[in-house]
């Protein structure tokens, strides 16, 4: 076990590097530069580019960023007046984690329940009607669920906040739109899952012996049927807790979605690469995560990977 995460870990660190590497050279690619929409005399730029060290060679730069970044640092924002990147993300990341955590517990919750409900129920009306749902759910973009559910639980029926995040009740309507496409895709998965598990011969032999439906439901099949489930967590939970540009917009949520966007627009390097770094770091730490819990519960993964 402890070859098989020094292996996840030693990957984890070298998709980190090609990230930052591959990111730090696109940015420098992108038209423009970070004065340019400033309208400055060319001194002033001139004096700007020398003072974040953009008047060097590109490959000095990329050590030296590379050596801050090694230290934690990831440089203040070339458009936001003396604000570090870190504490953009330190004072906007609350807010996404908050959103993506209460999004996830509902996403993962209800969608095993749903795939599990669907599976027992093949061919009936409570299968189509969660079928039905999971279609609707991945089918309808971020941005329009977000309008309906406003429109509906908030204006017409007036029953949660439409807007701001300042209480329990406001954060019910944006977890629900960001939990939706998750929720669906989960059920789906755990669906498919459920199915294929139970046509095992193991299960047969359960039930050969006399087990009840519940226990092997719980010691058998859901054990088994949630593996592949893991496998899409790493990503899912990374890019649902650093946030979503879309709701955390409609909703006039405080989040990174924002300050990212904007830093692309502005040519903004420090915060373009800083948020990507951070969440490529976020991403990578939850898919190592991901590895090694699936390792602990499949044996088998861990001897693969030998």
């Amino acid at each position: 076990m402890l070859k098989y995460v020094c292996k996840r870990i030693l990957a984890a660190i070298l998709t980190l590097l090609v990230l930052v590497t591959i990111v730090f050279f696109l940015v420098r690619l992108m038209p423009g530069d970070p004065f340019t929409s400033a309208k400055l005399t060319k001194e002033v730029a001139a004096n700007m580019n020398k003072y974040y060290g953009f008047d060097k060679p590109l490959i000095q730069q990329y050590f030296t960023y590379m050596g801050n970044l090694l230290h934690g640092n990831f440089g203040f924002s070339m458009k936001y007046t003396n604000r570090t990147v870190n504490t953009i993300i330190g004072e906007t990341f609350p807010f996404s984690a908050d959103l993506g955590i209460r999004a996830l517990v509902l996403a993962i919750s209800m969608g095993i329940v749903l795939g599990l409900i669907a599976a027992r129920n093949r061919g009936n009306k409570i299968d189509f009607f969660c079928v039905i749902i999971a279609i609707i759910g991945t089918s309808i973009p971020d941005f329009i669920m977000g309008a309906l559910l406003q429109y509906f639980f908030g204006i017409k029926w007036g029953l949660f906040p439409v807007a701001k995040y300042q209480g329990l009740e406001y954060t019910v309507l944006p977890a629900l739109a960001l939990a939706t496409y998750t929720l669906t895709s989960v059920s789906r998965i755990m669906r498919s899952s459920t199915l294929e598990v139970t046509s095992q011969d193991y299960i047969k032999t359960a039930r050969s012996k006399g087990l009840s439906e519940g226990r092997i439901a719980i010691k058998h099949q859901i054990r088994n049927a949630i593996m592949p489930v893991m496998t899409v967590l790493g990503p899912t939970v990374a890019s649902v807790l650093t946030g979503t540009f879309v709701i955390e917009s409609i909703f006039v949520i405080p989040g990174m979605g924002k300050y990212y966007v904007e830093s692309v627009t502005n040519n903004d390097y420090s915060m373009v690469l800083g948020m990507t770094v951070f969440y490529g770091i976020f991403l990578v730490t939850c898919n190592l995560i991901v590895d090694i819990l699936y390792g602990i519960a499949d044996p088998r993964v861990r001897i693969g990977k030998k």
